[in-house]
């Protein structure tokens, strides 16, 4: 039988939601982000309202809760019904979409697809040399089957010292592995989240087969490509993918990491943290617990989203949660705090600047317990606040990359100085 096409994947996962969702209202009831969003309609009702969108009816409720979605994942083990809500909203949104001109949609993906290129592209050859850069996009085929290869998305190439360490992670660990990533192996999302579900399907189900025939397991770094690929690329259009989130991973070696963690970290510190991944927030928990002289301190914030990014919709609530977690983290007197995930440190890292600790990835504090070290330019270029510092610090490495003066400055005005949701300053 020949494999689905993503658009009839999608169908058929939208038709077995709609046989089995009872619209209880269970999901929208454990749901962080109806009260920001100012949805006051009640949960069953509004579950309801996502059935009714599902069928190609309107419900502006319902349409909202779907806009907002920020891929918590409370919702998936509330439901009894065996229905993912996650992917319930996901598809809402796009059959919501689906209302608009096929152009329209198409040249909405298109250009943010370009916009996310653009950055990636300027953004790691402000901070990397050609030959650093090449570790990402192998020449040549491994001699021998890798165990796993390592995707690392797109995005996290703005932030590639985190890329980095997870290499010389596996790298010391003696893993056999192979990368692949950046927008040539795109997860499709952002064409997805457009309504244009044919170069989504395409760009996704692409990326998916080939994730599968390298290794017997793929390892994501970015949870927005683990959730598109993992819960809608993959099963839509019929690829087996064994594919799982690189901070669980470190979790399952922890026994033989730590041998490698040699150096002691005298740091007191919190994590900031998104539930999205299940399993993620716990790995990386144990993972930073697990380093010699580290002392960890709950901050006991709400858990939301999956990455930060994933607030943006609701600008003010963003603001206040980034707020909230800098002011838990003085309260609790952290040396350190500590994120996951690439998005959530380009947001927060330049607040290092006025609040009594450093924002780090925590990548950084199991690199340095085990003697492995990347400088975080990202961070230090985004503190100086002003693009024509920045430019004179890495126009020996633009030009040594072929990077445009015009096009960096436009980019580090939008993609870094311009990522500020929470504005710099204490208090």
């Amino acid at each position: 039988m020949d494999a689905p096409t993503f658009e009839t994947g999608l169908a058929a996962q939208t038709a077995d939601i709609l046989a089995h969702c009872v619209a209880c209202g269970a999901c929208a009831e454990v749901c962080p982000m109806p009260a920001p969003a100012g949805i006051a309609t009640d949960p069953r009702s509004l579950t309801e309202g996502i059935l009714t969108l599902l069928r190609g009816g309107a419900h502006a409720d319902a349409q909202r809760w779907a806009s907002v979605c920020s891929g918590s994942g409370h919702c998936i083990p509330a439901c009894a019904h065996g229905v993912n809500p996650r992917l319930m909203l996901a598809l809402a949104r796009t059959a919501d979409l689906s209302r608009q001109p096929v152009p329209a949609r198409r040249q909405t993906g298109f250009s943010r697809f370009g916009a996310m290129t653009k950055g990636v592209r300027v953004l790691s050859r402000l901070q990397l040399p050609p030959e650093t850069l090449a570790r990402f996009h192998p020449a040549e085929a491994p001699a021998e089957r890798p165990e796993v290869i390592f995707y690392t998305g797109c995005n996290v190439m703005k932030t590639p010292h985190i890329a980095l360490l997870a290499l010389d992670i596996m790298d010391a660990l003696g893993v056999r592995y192979t990368v692949t990533g950046g927008p040539s192996a795109c997860c499709g999302v952002l064409q997805f989240g457009a309504g244009d579900t044919a170069t989504s399907g395409r760009v996704g189900g692409r990326t998916a087969a080939r994730l599968a025939e390298a290794a017997p397991r793929a390892l994501s770094w970015c949870p927005t490509c683990q959730i598109q690929i993992a819960e809608i690329a993959a099963p839509a259009t019929g690829v087996d993918l064994n594919m799982a989130p690189f901070v669980r991973f470190l979790a399952e070696r922890l026994d033989d990491l730590r041998p490698l963690m040699v150096h002691r970290v005298e740091k007191r510190v919190g994590l900031h943290e998104h539930p999205g991944n299940p399993g993620v927030p716990e790995a990386a928990r144990a993972i930073l617990e697990a380093i010699p002289g580290l002392a960890f301190v709950d901050l006991e914030q709400p858990r939301v989203g999956y990455m930060c990014n994933k607030l943006s919709p609701l600008p003010a609530f963003k603001a206040d949660y980034h707020k909230a977690q800098l002011q838990a983290a003085e309260a609790a007197g952290v040396t350190t705090l500590a994120g996951i995930y690439h998005a959530c440190h380009r947001e927060l890292c330049s607040h290092e600047r006025d609040w009594p600790f450093e924002v780090v990835n925590f990548l950084e504090l199991l690199g340095e317990s085990m003697g492995l070290s990347r400088p975080d330019l990202f961070k230090r270029l985004k503190v100086m606040q002003d693009v024509d510092a920045i430019l004179a610090d890495t126009a020996p490495m633009l030009g040594l990359n072929g990077v445009d003066l015009d096009e960096a400055r436009d980019v580090i005005l939008r993609d870094m100085l311009g990522e500020q949701p929470l504005p710099l300053g204490h208090g």
